[in-house]
């Protein structure tokens, strides 16, 4: 028995970004929040662009057209982070 397994069932039904996180929160009750440093494209977009976002897929992930940014829930709660550089452009 896998204790780390996740439920890739829960669907996102909203969403917010601070300046220093992404919060989602699922049809199931729970709220996931991680570092917005984990989404360089997040992390750097302005207030607006982080605020125009979209469910995908009934809920799976969200989607930010600004940036062009795809962030599932599945991914989420394995803890996966953007395959992107983490540090800021100069």
């Amino acid at each position: 028995m896998n204790i780390l397994a996740t439920d890739d069932t829960a669907k996102a039904v909203d969403v917010s970004v601070s300046d220093m996180s992404l919060k989602v929160s699922l049809d199931d009750g729970r709220e996931i929040s991680v570092p917005l440093d984990w989404f360089p494209r997040l992390r750097d977009a302005t207030p607006s662009q982080r605020a125009n976002w979209r469910l995908i897929g009934t809920g799976e992930g969200m989607h930010w057209p600004d940036v062009d940014e795809d962030i599932s829930v599945a991914g989420l709660l394995r803890g996966r982070m953007s395959g992107r550089s983490k540090t800021r452009a100069a």
